[in-house]
């Protein structure tokens, strides 16, 4: 498994000495970032979010892997693959499961708006899960609107395969931006009214605990068909989920799982320095060229056709003859993010369809009826 990766790699950095945290992941502390006994880049400790270095030195904590169409991460336990039904709601909000926090990291650029961080969490393999899912978290401490009570679960896409950044089956990943609240007249953060789980996971420290429910989630599962043509439109942590697919299409080596289809990726973030995993995406481009299409919207720095910002929809629209094809032929097309970028996709979609002459209400309702049409959003 190790011998695959290349030397890009990029790995969760180590901080603190919880021994039992390190025998349970893998990971020996050390200076260099290691896997299974060995070194492959040398990262400094104590990283800072401020330091520009960041976003290029370990910018996608993910497993950057030099593949060429040929070379491939083994995975294990391969028993993953032998359900027939997804896993649902093994662990419920009352009797949560209590996992430990391997890695945080800032994944965004110092010109990002807002932090972005990539959580590795350690489940032992006791929560196990399918590409498309979520996890819940429950955040420690009172609801602050039922005191004495717990605080609610909260809802995260999972942005690793079935078998983990750490390709053991034993973690997952989530991809949380930080929320926070500007004062309007003031303009200065109100930690108030800040997000409670999302700071609570952003300000997590390796060896943390943490209670997780689920995972729960149908609507957003791969098809089985791996000659499948997936469109895939994400606007910033709404990639978490089309992170999984990629990888168990183009990273990942599963003997019964050989993906000859296409994934289309549209990802709409606010700049370049808030692109998510794109070092990663950008390998799939080079290495699967005929089995991959990435395109960015950068709404602070592209402009539309109309002079306007560029957002998804823009794109989605730039490439409605192919897409309408596409799904005329039986492709899936996903939606994943905030839930306030659906109507300009919507309105974008029964535009196109009335140019070619086609009643968008009757398209989506087939879409729906043959389950090509997917849609996460928060």
């Amino acid at each position: 498994m190790a011998q695959a990766l290349s030397a890009q790699v990029s790995w969760s950095v180590r901080i603190g000495s919880d021994a039992s945290a390190n025998r349970a992941t893998g990971f020996k502390e050390c200076n260099n970032i290691c896997f299974n006994n060995k070194s492959w880049i040398s990262t400094p400790l104590g990283l800072k979010a401020k330091n520009v270095q960041l976003k290029y030195q370990f910018k996608v904590q993910s497993t950057s892997v030099q593949q060429a169409g040929k070379s491939k991460v083994s995975v294990t336990p391969l028993e993953l693959e032998n359900a027939k039904e997804p896993p649902l709601n093994l662990y419920k909000p009352k009797e949560p499961y209590t996992a430990t926090i391997v890695s945080v990291e800032r994944i965004v650029g110092p010109k990002a708006p807002g932090e972005t961080c990539h959580i590795v969490i350690d489940h032992g393999g006791n929560v196990p899960y399918w590409e498309g899912q979520s996890y819940g978290v429950i955040p420690p401490g009172e609801n602050p609107k039922k005191p004495g009570t717990p605080n609610t679960v909260r809802l995260y896409s999972i942005a690793s395969t079935r078998y983990g950044d750490s390709f053991d089956g034993k973690t997952t990943s989530l991809c949380v931006r930080r929320a926070v609240y500007y004062d309007p007249e003031t303009g200065k953060e109100d930690p108030s009214k800040k997000g409670i789980c999302s700071n609570f996971l952003c300000d997590s420290k390796p060896g943390d605990k943490i209670k997780i429910t689920g995972p729960s989630g149908k609507i957003m599962l791969l098809p089985e068909d791996p000659k499948a043509t997936h469109i895939m439109i994400a606007t910033g942590t709404g990639v978490a989920p089309f992170r999984g697919y990629l990888r168990r299409m183009f990273m990942e080596a599963v003997p019964t799982y050989h993906f000859g289809g296409l994934a289309w990726l549209f990802l709409g973030v606010a700049n370049t320095d808030s692109l998510l995993y794109d070092d990663e995406f950008n390998s799939y481009l080079r290495d699967y060229p005929d089995n991959f299409r990435y395109d960015k919207a950068l709404s602070r720095q592209e402009k539309n056709k109309s002079g306007g910002k560029m957002y998804v929809q823009d794109k989605i629209e730039e490439y409605s003859d192919e897409i309408f094809k596409l799904l005329d032929s039986g492709a899936h097309i996903y939606f994943c993010g905030l839930k306030g970028m659906m109507p300009g996709i919507q309105t974008t979609l029964k535009r196109v369809a009335e140019e070619r002459g086609e009643n968008w209400d009757d398209k989506l309702s087939q879409l729906k009826k043959n389950k090509q049409w997917h849609v996460e959003v928060y």
